[in-house]
């Protein structure tokens, strides 16, 4: 979507030198250190506005908090020395930066043009510790996409530092209940630019993107049956495409997009199913006296993962995607339910109930390394991961009413994502907006 809406380009500092990238912080250990980041003051150039400079700086440290792997030190925290510097210090003396009690110095400018249209940001990068450059790079575009171009600063120091990009340029939908219906909301990485989808003050439930990242589908009773919608994330273009009788839900897209796993009614019961992604050829998957909920697709497109009280209670299974070769993958607890499959492949996030509360967990996909990851009063439930499998958004009401909650995949840095009065609920998390 943004391709059509910013004008980016990306230029290399010619006075960078190139240098092997290497990884800094493995993200994929169950525990690490944050690494110490050091923010200077950035530089407002000619006659940007000093109060722009403060707001690219202010989002930046904010996406580098979110992301979990840094721990921010801001220009106030500085020695006295540093503490006035802006911008990118030139020439840089790396020496008078040890005091700074960083290990990663990110320094940078911005430049708005004198129509107030147009915004440059200029960073660097620079290894406090082996005393070198990693990189310098330059972003330009509208300056009404100024965040989705301050994300992409944060992705690309995330790249450089953990050997994969981040996802600030990503985009969670979830449920706001409004009186005594449901609507459809989407937000920022960061919980910022919030907008509403849906306004047809019906329940609108169990949002899932569409493989192109275009598309919000969810289940909507504005016809009164539980039907499954496509609609265009500025709200605009509503198509109702599966509206057999009975249930249309729990929609999850296939990863080549040409078919729906969805949670159907047969014979009085719910089951598996999948559509075509027009809503057409209904098939069933699963067949027992059992009820089955929560399809979701492994990345590969070979199996599916779901929840069925076959066994008396609800518990997780895996299926091949024609639905054969069904083995059963938890067996601690009596209530597992709500599976979500990491895009690494290598594990599957589920509600598990616990002391009388639920609680997100994670395992492998062979049934082995069960690990908790929440551990707060409340509830905690409907995990999915961001697209990169670092992340787990969920609901929780740790706080009371329930909220979308942010954490990375070994239970660390949980923080609330929005904050509605209505309450919140199963978050779906979209692919990169690049």
């Amino acid at each position: 979507m943004w391709k059509h809406l910013l004008l980016i380009l990306i230029l290399f500092c010619s006075f960078i030198t190139s240098v092997e990238a290497r990884v800094y912080l493995d993200i994929n250990a169950p525990t690490f250190i944050q690494i110490p980041i050091v923010l200077p003051k950035w530089k407002a150039i000619e006659k940007t506005p000093p109060n722009l400079s403060t707001k690219v700086y202010e989002i930046l440290a904010n996406d580098f908090i979110l992301s979990g792997f840094f721990r921010v030190i801001d220009h106030t925290k500085l020695p006295l020395p540093l503490r006035e510097k802006e911008g990118i210090p030139d020439p840089l003396v790396l020496s008078e930066w040890a005091s700074s009690g960083g290990e990663i110095l990110a320094a940078g400018e911005v430049y708005l043009d004198p129509n107030g249209l147009q915004v440059k940001l200029k960073f660097h990068l620079v290894d406090l510790v082996e005393q070198k450059h990693l990189i310098g790079k330059q972003y330009e575009g509208y300056l009404q996409n100024l965040r989705p171009l301050i994300h992409r600063i944060a992705d690309e120091v995330v790249l450089q530092l953990t050997g994969e990009r981040g996802v600030h340029n990503t985009k969670l939908a979830y449920v706001v209940r409004q009186g005594v219906g449901k609507e459809i909301f989407i937000a920022d990485f960061d919980g910022a630019s919030i907008q509403q989808i849906t306004q047809n003050q019906s329940i609108n439930i169990s949002p899932a993107w569409s493989p192109d990242g275009k598309k919000i589908t969810f289940t909507s009773y504005l016809r009164r049956n539980p039907d499954l919608y496509l609609i265009d994330l500025n709200g605009r273009n509503l198509q109702r495409f599966s509206f057999q009788p009975g249930l249309n839900a729990s929609p999850s897209w296939s990863p080549d997009g040409r078919r729906i796993a969805i949670m159907m009614s047969r014979d009085g019961k719910s089951e598996i199913g999948l559509i075509d992604a027009s809503g057409a050829n209904p098939k069933p998957l699963t067949k027992g006296p059992g009820n089955e909920s929560s399809p979701r697709w492994s990345p590969d497109g070979q199996w599916i993962v779901f929840s069925s009280d076959r066994s008396g209670s609800p518990q997780i299974y895996v299926m091949a995607s024609d639905g054969s070769n069904v083995r059963r993958l938890t067996y601690e607890g009596n209530y597992n339910v709500s599976p979500s499959w990491s895009p690494k492949g290598d594990r599957i996030a589920f509600c598990g109930r616990a002391g009388g509360q639920y609680h997100i967990f994670t395992i492998e996909v062979d049934g082995s390394g069960l690990r908790k990851l929440t551990f707060n009063a409340g509830h905690h439930e409907s995990p999915c991961w961001s697209p990169d499998g670092r992340y787990i958004a969920f609901s929780s009401t740790r706080t009371g009413s329930p909220k979308v909650f942010i954490m990375n995949a070994n239970g660390f840095n949980q923080r609330p994502l929005t904050s509605s009065k209505g309450g919140e609920s199963s978050p779906a998390w979209s692919m990169r907006f690049e």
